[in-house]
């Protein structure tokens, strides 16, 4: 229901520099892609979904509108932009505090009735974010082909939250109480966004999903195959002396693209749903993903992180499945390294927690998706009085799944091995609410799309017993869905 005039003028006396103001509308016409292509498909905007253990679609999906405000970090670097005017430019010791101090400058009450979500910094922090943290680690060896931003962060203050379970939509915008007419510009936009999703959607061409699959396209490598396995050899001589536990190496490969990027998104969300789908389009490149595991979530500051480390393909039938299962929870190797990733968990939660508050509230269960199974287990700590969001992501960023264990000396490793700057690879994708919430999913299973090629990174933990052949087939198997989606997604580009 819409605030009314009196309301929102009280809450602006109260101090408050941006209000939300929000109509409420059915949505059993529309799907969130299709109120993505209506309301948002310009850029600095984005959709983010969820379908969870696999099968089913999450509560809420979130269509940002093209977002005016935009702050990109490229090293220690910070420039923040407007209407793509450089508003701010300075270097600065830290980006992290930076981000927290200039999500501060936003004062937004909490609205009861509204979505968890309705505005905040939304987009990524990439693997690089460590460098911020530990000084070990503070200057990347390696080249960066990529050339996109550390942490790009768009400040989403209008967004359409799309209702799956009830049906119906939130057209949510911020509006600046300090504007002349504040209310009434308010009001006039969110009438705007109503007509707007009474029209029709302009058609897209369709994809076939009964043309054969096509052969998996021939890519370019940070690595020959060789090297890989050398790599993972180098690895193993490490943890034989000592050195460390675990490392996860990685491959980049990159291919030609031609289709539109929301496309790719389209044929992902077929083949592979999970708990993190996302599109964002940042103008220059896209990202595109669909994430089976959070980095990092604080809700109503309850920190919870999900390790995932164990995989098997899906079976063709309910009984290859249990067989597969059965395997995997017998593979020694498998659940090595999923323990000790629960300890690093453990570690990483503890750090920001309470005394006594960090639990394994569930252990070595089986997720299945579309493509693969993987066993997980979650962890949850209540933040320390006096911490935020920001201060749960410098502990746990970046994930050890993608890092290993001891994190330090295993990145350490990782900037020895690998030939390119990680990039969003590895890092942080999703939202640091107003209210003090956070969601991200580790940027796995991800492309960046940027001057006409599509790169994808895919990697495995490295243990004493690794063997490098079946590790590099196992990177070869995590980007199987997104390479048989572009294949989906090119049908659009074909004369």
């Amino acid at each position: 229901m819409l605030m009314n005039r009196e309301e929102f003028l009280r809450l602006a006396a109260e101090g408050y520099n941006r209000i939300p103001l929000a109509r409420e509308t059915l949505a059993d016409f529309d799907t969130p892609l299709s109120i993505y292509l209506k309301l948002a498909d310009q850029p600095n905007s984005y959709l983010l979904e969820s379908v969870q253990g696999g099968e089913k679609w999450g509560r809420y999906s979130i269509i940002g509108l093209p977002c005016r405000t935009v702050m990109r970090v490229h090293g220690h670097h910070v420039s923040v932009t407007h209407d793509g005017v450089e508003i701010e430019s300075l270097d600065v010791e830290d980006p992290l505090d930076f981000v927290e101090t200039f999500k501060a400058r936003y004062n937004v009450p909490t609205i009861a009735g509204l979505p968890r979500f309705n505005g905040g910094l939304v987009g990524y922090f990439g693997y690089d974010c460590v460098r911020y943290v530990e000084k070990r680690l503070a200057n990347c060896p390696n080249p960066d082909p990529l050339g996109v931003p550390d942490i790009l962060l768009m400040v989403s203050d209008a967004v359409v939250v799309f209702d799956n379970l009830a049906g119906k939509m939130h057209a949510i915008v911020l509006v600046d109480p300090a504007q002349q007419d504040a209310y009434a510009r308010g009001v006039a936009q969110l009438d705007e966004l109503m007509h707007k999703l009474r029209q029709p959607i302009t058609p897209r061409r369709g994809l076939d999903l009964d043309r054969p699959p096509a052969a998996d396209p021939v890519f370019r490598s940070s690595f020959t195959q060789g090297d890989y396995e050398a790599a993972v050899d180098t690895i193993k001589q490490y943890i034989l002396a000592g050195d460390v536990m675990q490392v996860v190496p990685s491959q980049r490969m990159s291919i030609d693209f031609k289709a539109a990027p929301i496309d790719l998104y389209r044929a992902l969300r077929c083949f592979n749903p999970t708990p993190y789908m996302y599109f964002f389009n940042f103008g220059d490149f896209h990202v595109v993903g669909s994430s089976p595991e959070v980095l990092v979530r604080v809700e109503d500051n309850l920190i919870t992180v999900r390790p995932i480390a164990g995989t098997r393909p899906r079976g063709a039938t309910e009984e290859a499945d249990l067989a597969l299962e059965e395997d995997l929870l017998s593979d020694h190797k498998e659940i090595a390294e999923h323990l000790m990733l629960i300890d690093l968990g453990r570690n990483d939660v503890g750090r920001v927690s309470e005394i006594g508050t960090v639990k394994l509230t569930e252990k070595m269960v089986i997720e299945r998706y579309s493509n693969v199974m993987h066993i997980v287990s979650n962890v949850t700590g209540q933040l320390k009085n006096g911490l935020t969001a920001m201060d749960a992501l410098r502990a746990i960023l970046p994930a050890g799944t993608l890092s290993g264990a001891p994190k330090i000396r295993a990145m350490e490793i990782i900037d020895e091995l690998e030939p390119v700057k990680r990039g969003v690879y590895g890092g942080a994708v999703g939202y640091m609410a107003w209210n003090g919430n956070m969601d991200t999913a580790i940027a796995i299973r991800t492309a960046v799309i940027k001057n006409g090629e599509l790169h994808v990174q895919a990697g495995g933990g490295i243990v004493a017993d690794s063997v490098p052949v079946l590790e590099w087939e196992e990177t070869l198997n995590k980007r199987r869905a997104m390479f048989r989606a572009v294949a989906l997604a090119s049908q659009t580009a074909e004369g």
